[in-house]
């Protein structure tokens, strides 16, 4: 006897899942705004990801847009060399506008 064929795409076996990537979700609330980092969930592929995240991190419509990418795309910087990367900004001090005059009608920077 075999096993009953799969009706669904969204009732897979748990046990298969555990090969599915993860990704991290970014949602944003409206037009205009950045995308912020909500989330992450197991999806088998990108669409599957958009899908599941629309349904999971925008339930009650606060959000516009969703961005999903796969975790293991993620470049990042290492945390411990900190120091090397933030720090040569420090020495240019152009790059902060606290020496610049502001018109008074600009008051809200």
């Amino acid at each position: 006897m075999t096993a009953p064929a799969q009706e669904t795409a969204g009732a897979a076996d748990p046990a298969d899942r555990r090969g599915w990537p993860l990704w991290e979700v970014f949602v944003r609330s409206r037009s205009g705004l950045d995308h912020k980092h909500c989330g992450s969930l197991h999806a088998a592929d990108a669409r599957m990801a958009v899908q599941l995240a629309r349904d999971v991190y925008t339930r009650r419509m606060e959000g516009s847009s969703v961005w999903v990418v796969r975790s293991d795309q993620i470049v990042a910087s290492d945390p411990d060399t900190r120091d090397s990367w933030f720090e040569p900004a420090e020495d240019k001090v152009y790059r902060h506008p606290t020496f610049y005059r502001l018109p008074a009608d600009v008051d809200h920077m």
